[in-house]
This record gives structure tokens, C-alpha cells and sequence, in this order.
């Protein structure tokens, strides 16, 4: 998939590069690029429930403090 951007009229150069990086990002290829260029480990499945059970935690004290905030 290639991405460019022409240059419309009397657009300046910063003006068109700025579409182009917009572009970019939308398509979220640095994104990507950046998760593929080093090797991740993939996580066992006692770490991802250790990791679920903690963010649920988090979640909830969260929704707590939100309610309680008025106090």
C-alpha cells in the first residue's frame, strides 16, 4: 500500500508535508513498524490472568473514587 500526497495549488511545503504525516498516522504504519522491530516475548498465561486480575483492580477503585469524588 503506497501513501503519497501531491501537492494542491499554492501549498507550501510544510502544509503538504503535514498532510502526509497525517496520512501516515491514520494508516497506523509507525505504529506498527515500531511493535515489529524488536522481538516480544509472547506472555504465559498465568502473567496475562495476573495482568487482567490487576487491571479489573485498578478499574474498580477507579469507578469508586469517581462515585465517591463529591465527598
Amino acid at each position: 500500500m503506497a501513501i503519497y500526497a501531491i501537492k494542491k495549488g499554492d501549498e507550501s511545503g510544510d502544509r503538504l508535508q503535514q498532510r502526509f504525516k497525517k496520512q501516515v498516522q491514520k494508516t497506523g504504519l509507525m505504529k506498527l513498524l515500531r511493535e515489529r522491530s524488536h522481538y516480544k516475548k509472547p506472555r504465559t498465561r498465568r502473567l496475562q490472568r495476573i495482568r487482567a486480575l490487576k487491571r479489573e483492580q485498578f478499574r474498580t477503585e477507579n469507578r469508586k473514587k469517581q462515585f465517591y469524588s463529591n465527598m
